[in-house]
Parts: structure tokens; C-alpha cells; sequence
């Protein structure tokens, strides 16, 4: 099987992908699988091949790719780890894009350049442990300072919060304001205050550093402010509907992984219920594949693709662990030994429908934008 069929104007970033994880992620899977730590030296090769700079503007260092591009890269490093496409799927997305889209340009003339060429990673803070789904209920306060703002409280599950140098973080003025009371701060590593409480053992993507996050006390300039007061969910719902569609292609990837497996397996033990799960697998995987190319390619044009992003992330989700469900079927006790790639890869599909809103959310998003409110 070959990986996801993108179109010619992205093959050239996909080839590179496909090499680069053959030669430089590959060889490192299964230690990220033991240590569960992202592996030493390989955001600097990620960062020399020019993937962290993948979308960001030319201006600011980047390599200004479209969505097609984006989304061969994600689905290819997906392939072969979940944890490595997802770091850099954040950082591309949901950390980078806000400064592209709402940031002044002294913002994006300091942060940018170092994000492109992977002298900082990029981190989003939103998601607290009494507000996941619901990201309207954060706690996490501020307030105005003499010399500009004061952050306390925490945040939960932060994808790349322990390797993070900046993180666009979400706090409220008041948890009374609801929606209006939200704001959105740039934060760098090392300001006094900020620290990483934990780092939190997950059922797959193993490598990927997922992190409790404590705001205590933290002091930031008048220039952190991203965007302007008030307008924090807002910058917050747009960057995931970006971060869904990336996230929508790491689950492809993962899919696609899968389904080799499964066929791997299956002619390993022929029959029908090889044969049937074979052709369950494949007809998901190339709907999750049609799916995510739609939302990319809208994306691309400009048009509005909120219910496309949802749909795909919903379907491409669903599709990796269904099929990797069909692989652990198939290969019976042996892929009871947590090292089985069909268990991996089922333990990382499963983190998918979570992520970057869950699928339910992603109902909601689609029935709300289909019937209305």
C-alpha cells in the first residue's frame, strides 16, 4: 500500500516527508515507545528539513505551504508515529497560525522566525481539567498589572507543553464574563511563575509530551496580549478548527498505518474474515483520505471550512481506530504484547477521537452548522 494519494502539487513535500521519516523517526519508534520522552536531536532534523516552518509566511522564515502541503507532511510522519506528526501538527497549526492571523507585526516579526527555522517549539494552552469540551468554563484568571498582566491558575493535557518555548495562552478576566471575558497571551519559556507541574502518562502517542501546566504569579508585558481583550475564544475556535484539519491527517496517517497491518496480518491468516475486514478497512481509509483533502482544498481557497474540518477529524478519527481494532482482531493474542504494532496503533488511534475536541464535539459543530443553533 502507498500512502495517501494527495495531488501533484504536494508531492514534492510529501516525498520528503516519507523520506524523513524513514530515515529519521523510523529508527526511533520504539524507543519513544519505552521512554515515552520526544527523542533528543530530532526537532533540530525536523527543523533543518524546514518542517517546522512548513505554513508559516516566507517574511517571517517559513516556507508559506498550502494546506495540500500540510496535510501530505502530517499524514506521511503520521504513518509511522502518531507522537511525531502531532508535536508538529500543534506547533503548526494551533501555536503558529494565531500569531499569523491576529498577532501585530512586532509579534510576529520576534516570535515567527524562531518558530520557522526551530529555535523555539510552539505550545496551545487552553484545555484545563474542569474545562475541556466546554473551553468557555476555563479559570485560569488575569488581571491588569502595573506594568501589564498577571496570570494564575493551570492547565491540563497541553500536547508539547514540556518542550514548548512559547505557549498562546487562554486566561479570563473574570469566569463571570463567560465568552467575553477571555483573552489570549503569548507566554515564553522560563517567565517566573510559569512551571510544568507534570507530565502526564497517556494510553498511546507515547513520545508526545502532554503536560500540566501552573500559572502562578506570572507577570507578562502589555505586548503579550494577543489579539485584543475580550476576543480570546474567538482566536481560540479558529485555531482549532485549523488545528482539526492537521490533526484530521495524523489520523489518516495513523489509518493508513493501520490498514497495512491489517493486510499484513490478513495474508498472514487468509480467509473470510480477512478478506471482509480488508475491504472495511480500505473503503474507511480512502473516505477519511477524500475527507481530509476536501477541507484542506477548501481551506486553500479561502472558502469557510468549519463543517468540512469537523467532519473530517470526526471520520478520520473513527476510521483509525476501527481499523486498527480490525487489525487487533485479526492478529488474536498475539497483539495482546503492548510492543505488537496493531496494539500501538490502536492505543494511538484511540487518543484521536479526544483531541482538538472530541468527536462528539465535532457533532455538535456540524449539527450546529447544519440545523443551526
Amino acid at each position: 500500500m502507498t500512502g495517501p494519494r494527495i495531488s501533484a502539487a504536494a508531492t514534492g513535500w510529501r516525498d520528503r516527508a516519507r523520506d524523513f521519516a524513514a530515515r529519521e523517526i523510523v529508527p526511533r519508534v520504539e524507543e519513544m515507545e519505552r521512554s515515552d520522552r520526544f527523542p533528543p536531536g530530532l526537532l533540530r532534523r525536523l527543523a533543518d528539513e524546514g518542517f517546522l516552518g512548513l505554513s508559516i509566511p516566507i517574511p517571517y522564515g517559513g516556507a508559506a505551504a498550502s494546506a495540500e502541503d500540510t496535510v501530505a507532511v502530517l499524514s506521511e510522519f503520521g504513518r509511522v508515529s502518531a507522537a511525531v506528526a502531532t508535536l508538529l501538527s500543534v506547533h503548526l497549526s494551533v501555536a503558529s497560525m494565531p500569531i499569523v492571523t491576529w498577532g501585530t507585526e512586532a509579534q510576529k516579526s520576534r516570535f515567527l522566525p524562531s518558530l520557522a527555522r526551530g529555535s523555539s517549539l510552539g505550545g496551545f494552552a487552553l484545555t484545563e481539567a474542569g474545562a475541556g469540551s466546554d473551553a468557555a468554563a476555563i479559570s485560569c484568571r488575569y488581571r491588569r498589572s502595573a506594568t501589564g498582566f498577571r496570570l494564575d491558575g493551570t492547565k491540563m493535557f497541553i500536547t508539547n507543553g514540556d518542550l514548548a518555548d512559547l505557549l498562546v495562552t487562554f486566561a479570563t478576566v473574570d469566569p463571570g464574563r463567560g465568552v467575553h471575558g477571555i483573552s489570549a497571551f503569548l507566554l515564553e519559556k522560563g517567565a517566573r511563575g510559569f512551571s510544568v507541574a507534570q507530565r502526564l502518562e497517556k494510553l498511546g502517542l507515547r513520545g508526545s509530551e502532554t503536560t500540566e501546566l501552573v500559572y502562578d504569579g506570572v507577570d507578562l508585558p502589555v505586548d503579550a496580549l494577543l489579539g485584543s481583550e475580550g476576543q480570546g475564544l474567538t482566536i481560540a475556535l479558529k485555531a482549532l478548527t485549523d488545528g482539526r484539519v492537521g490533526i484530521a491527517a495524523v489520523a489518516l496517517g495513523a489509518a493508513q498505518a493501520a490498514l497495512e497491518e491489517l493486510l499484513r496480518i490478513g495474508r498472514l491468516h487468509p480467509g473470510e474474515g480477512s478478506r471482509i475486514a480488508a475491504a472495511r478497512g480500505f473503503t474507511e481509509v480512502t473516505a477519511a483520505e477524500a475527507l481530509v483533502l476536501r477541507a484542506a482544498g477548501l481551506k486553500d481557497s479561502g472558502a469557510p471550512f468549519v463543517r468540512e474540518a469537523s467532519a473530517a477529524k470526526l471520520f478520520a478519527s473513527q476510521a483509525a481506530v476501527r481499523t486498527a481494532e480490525a487489525a487487533v482482531d485479526l492478529a488474536g493474542p498475539e497483539a495482546g504484547n503492548l510492543a505488537h504494532p496493531a496494539s500501538r496503533l490502536l492505543r494511538d488511534a484511540r487518543v484521536f477521537s479526544i483531541v482538538e475536541g472530541t468527536s462528539e464535539i465535532q457533532e455538535l459543530v456540524l449539527g450546529r452548522s447544519l440545523l443551526g443553533r
